[in-house]
């Protein structure tokens, strides 16, 4: 890359990500510690509960058609035949078991995340003065009514329009030709081309446009910012 294309790009990451972490000298005080919402999994628990019960089912009416004098199913003579005659440190043993084992811990580790990674908490309406959850879908409401329904109200906005809401902001920017926002759950990354003023004073403008933005949306755990700004290439010819 030479000084010319160095001179057409401008980056800020690290110089805002501790302020967006800390969310100090924003006007608001650090919210108190807000879990994630938890996803209901009714569907997977029911395919699970069913493979289960017809996996147990099979079996029981195997070893009860043995017990009454019948042959057993040939899969599970060959399975026990199988079984009895591989030693423990065989390879396929060792796969399989391996293989189980590592199921096992998958769905363990399912069971005890929240999920629903793509849903951004927000703060509740007494969390600080000055909040205002921007639009939102997976919005949650308890029952409540009255002055203590407010207690009861958990609010979600989901990370693709999160970044629409910050998106729009950034086109509002003097000098932003395009905008690209990627929200995460830790960290919000923009990307914008700019086809006139200064690089620096548009990504600064950019910074100060997101941070409100993000502030605005009210989440309760506030990411940082990493923007990256840089001119369009000139058609040659």
């Amino acid at each position: 890359m030479n000084a010319d294309q160095k001179m057409r790009q401008s980056t800020s990451a690290s110089a805002y990500g501790g302020r967006a972490r800390t969310g100090a000298g924003d006007g608001d005080p650090p919210p108190g510690r807000i879990r994630r919402f938890w996803s209901v999994r009714r569907v997977p628990a029911g395919i699970v509960a069913l493979v289960i019960a017809a996996i147990g089912g099979l079996l029981l009416y195997d070893v009860a058609a043995v017990r009454s004098g019948r042959p057993a199913m040939r899969w599970r003579e060959w399975l026990a035949d199988e079984l009895a005659s591989r030693p423990l440190d065989d390879a396929w043993v060792m796969g399989g078991a391996a293989l189980l084992a590592a199921l096992g811990v998958w769905m363990v580790v399912l069971a005890l995340a929240p999920g629903l990674r793509g849903l951004l908490p927000m703060r509740p309406p007494e969390a600080g003065p000055g909040a205002e959850p921007g639009p939102g879908k997976g919005v949650e409401a308890g029952a409540g009514a009255g002055a203590g329904a407010g207690a009861a109200v958990r609010a979600g906005i989901d990370r693709t329009s999160a970044g629409l809401v910050l998106r729009d902001r950034a086109m509002e920017v003097p000098g932003v030709r395009s905008a690209r926002v990627n929200v995460g759950r830790r960290r919000v990354r923009a990307r914008a081309l700019a086809h006139f003023r200064d690089l620096d004073e548009v990504r600064a403008d950019l910074d100060a446009a997101l941070h409100e933005g993000i502030r605005q949306l009210g989440l309760a755990r506030r990411p940082a910012l990493a923007v990256r700004v840089r001119r369009s290439a000139k058609p040659k010819g």
